[in-house]
């Protein structure tokens, strides 16, 4: 995955040695199952949006009709193409040394691959993360679907629940719903987002609503049940169980952090599951560092590239110099529409952590651009220290908010 793939990238840069090893395929979660497929889907979904939308635009009605099966391959040319980015071929080119395999670790500097025993000074676990699957009574006798197994789908689901209301969630039921199946959104947060300020998930509830999507908040599903036709959730507030065709679980994620020999070496994991690291991202065992999903705490493919640069730099020359990995801006988007994107601390967050601050905000109604474009609402929410012009964080939520944050980005760093 990213982390894994940017600290090789740096370490074969620098002409060191290095050996990548990989179990299933190059590219991770980002390129097979999460953000290149997920934005592929999104982007086809939002097209149908925008045709549905033609007389807004003094265009004569068009008549949608949505080839899922269709709709699904184009995901998967997308992966096709982009492929190569990340492929074995690619990194043997740049002098890594690429292997298939289960590895494990046998001491703090060798690594068991097969019947291969890797030696090296300086080890990276970059092993990602797999969607979580709750304990539900129930869960294993009804069609179910994660991030990870979406993409399989070849017929659109006629009603789909999705169980969590987090980026992944949000995401994907807007895609679906735009798509044309019938969806629920289930979740035991109080709102959507429930990361973010209570007006940004007012704003993605409104979006979402607009799709047709029945969001449950505050519910928790006490079980499954499958049924001749169609399975059934069973529902904590004690109301009809809902009926649906399949299920879409985005309930967070787990760290892969099994099957590895961590424990004999005594690398432990904290309370969010993840492999407790140190400000330089390095484990309990000197030798051997960790970065990405596995070392948390954001799980964000821009984020591993980042903690890979860390845990490469620190591995090769953290004997010269050591670089403590910088937190402080963190920007992350959800392709929901609106878009929200983030960098720094929300109001929220700020009023957590007790510091005094000023907030200010534009309505993106009155922008001449959004105006133009047909997309007048959201907002710019920028927190600053009191009595000063330093940035603490800024959200945007509207059209194109994801290339909006890169500026606060900038002007934050």
């Amino acid at each position: 995955g990213s982390a894994g793939l940017v600290a090789s990238l740096i370490a074969a840069t620098v002409r060191a040695k290095v050996t990548l090893v990989e179990r299933d395929r190059m590219g991770g979660d980002c390129l097979n199952t999460g953000c290149v497929p997920s934005k592929a889907l999104i982007r086809s979904a939002r097209i149908a949006h925008y045709a549905r939308r033609a007389e807004e635009f003094g265009l004569a009605p068009l008549e949608v009709k949505v080839r899922f099966p269709e709709v699904m391959a184009r995901v998967h040319s997308v992966i096709k193409a982009i492929e190569p980015h990340d492929s074995v071929e690619r990194f043997t080119s740049l002098g890594v040394d690429c292997v298939q395999g289960e590895a494990k670790l046998i001491s703090p500097w060798q690594v068991k691959v097969g019947e291969r025993v890797i030696c090296a000074r300086n080890i990276v676990i970059a092993s990602g993360g797999r969607p979580r699957i709750p304990d539900i009574p129930g869960l294993d006798s009804v069609p179910f679907l994660t991030s990870d197994t979406v993409w399989e789908l070849d017929e659109l689901p006629p009603r789909l629940l999705v169980l969590g209301a987090g980026p992944i969630g949000c995401e994907l039921a807007q895609a679906f719903a735009r798509l044309g199946s019938e969806v629920i959104l289930l979740t035991h947060a109080p709102r959507l987002l429930p990361r973010e300020d209570e007006d940004v998930s007012q704003l993605v509830a409104a979006g979402l609503a607009e799709a047709g999507i029945r969001v449950i908040t505050g519910v928790d599903p006490e079980s499954f049940e499958a049924g001749p036709v169609s399975s059934l959730c069973h529902r904590s507030s004690g109301e009809d169980p809902i009926e649906f065709d399949q299920l879409l679980l985005a309930v967070g994620r787990t760290a892969n952090t099994g099957g590895m020999g961590l424990e004999q070496l005594g690398i432990r994991t904290n309370r969010a599951g993840h492999l407790e690291v140190d400000d330089h991202l390095r484990t309990v065992v000197p030798t051997i560092y960790a970065a990405g999903d596995v070392a948390g705490p954001y799980l964000f493919t821009h984020r591993a590239s980042h903690q890979a640069w860390y845990a490469a730099v620190n591995a090769l020359f953290g004997r010269f110099r050591k670089f403590r990995v910088d937190y402080s801006v963190v920007p992350w988007a959800t392709f929901t529409d609106p878009e929200v994107a983030r960098v720094g601390l929300n109001e929220r967050e700020a009023v957590a952590q007790g510091l005094a601050h000023e907030v200010t905000r534009y309505d993106i109604s009155d922008l001449d651009r959004a105006i133009a474009d047909g997309e007048a609402r959201g907002f710019v929410k920028v927190l600053t220290r009191k009595g000063s012009d330093r940035i603490l964080g800024a959200t945007i939520v509207g059209y194109h908010s994801a290339e909006l944050i890169n500026e606060f980005v900038l002007a934050m760093k």
